[in-house]
């Protein structure tokens, strides 16, 4: 059979990896509109902090490696433009020389991961104005760094934009973070986004909330960002306001796509045509809390759908189970991590709920006493089930995070994490672990 893979990254070298492993005598070519492959987005912003030395670091595997080890056929810089599934044969423009290709296939996987959204603002193609997804990305941004920036303007308080403002205050760098809401990490309660505010201001970081960008001012370089409610110099720009599903060369195939034009894939990684299957950030996940398909773009979820829709191309028929939405990334000093849904969730899914919230420390109290943290639950109040968890704080955070994602994709209600036999010793935690200690104050 002949496998094509649109998309050179986690999803789409996951899937040609399992095809490779479990199969034999196939013929895989993946069609990648970029040069590089199948390396690490997640760790962009810690290059700009040093705290990775070099872009090669990201790298997991070249080009040239998935060719010469595993006799995948890895283009680069092949763009697809059209699907026929009628007919399957993708179509798309070879950026090498400029000229058009076609590619046929038995079985399709489309893996073409999000875009960065860049609204439609007055001044936007001003040099000086940057977003980030890609190594090239981050290199142009480094260059447009070397240019006498001192004032660094983020607009956005989600992930990328916390840790961007972290790693770019980390040289020296005056950052201010501008957003439309209310508030930073929204996907964080909002007793909880207060935590964010006063550490985002301890180290120094503008907050301009509840401000909608209108555009910039700059004679061909940036100088200032417009808002509805002022005019702010800057240096640098980087535009952090989420992403967007590369998906638009679908459009006519008949491939169903969500309300955000995500490809919708059932359990098996399977399009609503035949042959044709889809992973990572370009689809749907399945969200085991709310039981129904969800966008959560993130790598682990990209990885794991793109490992069972290979194992599904050659027929070794195996589910995705589904996410939690479990995330966790460092903001300065602090840890904020989450799973399962937010209050906020839970009101839109009109599931009755409660909350739990304590402060604690991630070891025995006499052993950390400056060490805080703070924890919340949320929980279904007539069965009792965790819903989700939020903790921000300094150590300790990244493990009771996995220890209620773990409980919430089984089902375990706030009584049950109770009775969990969980280590202690006083360097690493109290007799009671705080997510026991919250679930035992559960109503």
């Amino acid at each position: 059979m002949k496998f094509v893979i649109i998309g050179g990254d986690a999803a789409g070298m996951s899937a040609a990896m399992q095809i490779v492993r479990n199969s034999e005598g196939n013929e895989i070519v993946t069609l990648e509109r970029g040069e590089i492959y199948s390396y690490g987005q997640c760790g962009l912003p810690y290059i700009f902090g040093r705290e990775v030395d070099s872009f090669d670091d990201l790298i997991a595997r070249t080009p040239e490696t998935f060719r010469n080890k595993y006799g995948i056929d890895a283009r680069q810089l092949h763009e697809v433009t059209k699907v026929d599934c009628d007919h399957k044969v993708v179509y798309g423009i070879d950026h090498n020389n400029g000229e058009e290709f076609k590619e046929s296939y038995d079985r399709l996987l489309i893996a073409t991961g999000a875009d960065p959204v860049m609204p439609p603002w007055e001044g936007k193609d001003l040099s000086g104005i940057y977003s980030l997804k890609t190594i090239p990305d981050a290199k142009n941004i480094m260059d447009g760094l070397e240019d006498k920036v001192d004032q660094v303007a983020i607009i956005g308080g989600g992930y990328i934009g916390l840790e961007m403002a972290e790693n770019l205050a980390a040289i020296g760098k005056k950052i201010c973070i501008i957003d439309r809401g209310n508030r930073l990490g929204k996907i964080f309660d909002e007793d909880m986004s207060e935590l964010i505010h006063k550490e985002a201001e301890k180290q120094g970081i503008e907050l301009l909330l509840g401000e909608s960008v209108e555009g910039f001012n700059g004679n061909k370089k940036v100088k200032s960002v417009i808002t509805d409610k002022g005019e702010y110099e800057t240096d640098l720009v980087l535009a952090a306001v989420g992403v967007a599903p590369n998906t638009s060369f679908l459009n006519g195939t008949g491939i169903y796509t969500s309300y955000n034009q995500a490809i919708e894939v059932n359990a098996f990684m399977e399009t609503s045509i035949m042959d044709i299957y889809s992973a990572g950030d370009c689809a749907t996940q399945f969200h085991r809390v709310k039981q129904r398909p969800d966008y959560v773009p993130l790598g682990t979820h990209a990885n794991k759908q793109g490992r069972i829709a290979g194992l599904n191309m050659v027929d070794h028929r195996r589910t995705f189970q589904g996410i939690v939405g479990t995330s966790i990334l460092k903001f300065f000093d602090l840890t904020l991590g989450r799973t399962g849904i937010s209050s906020q969730e839970a009101k839109e899914a009109h599931i009755p709920y409660e909350t739990v919230k304590i402060e604690s420390t991630h070891a025995a109290g006499y052993y950390s006493k400056e060490d805080p943290m703070t924890l919340k639950l949320i929980y279904d109040e007539q069965s009792r089930c965790l819903l989700g968890g939020q903790i921000i704080g300094g150590q300790g955070v990244d493990k009771r995070i996995d220890v209620l994602a773990t409980a919430i994709y089984h089902w375990m209600t706030v009584d049950d994490l109770v009775d969990l036999d969980i280590s202690y010793s006083p360097p690493y935690n109290s007799v009671w672990d705080p997510i026991q200690q919250a679930a035992r104050r559960a109503k």
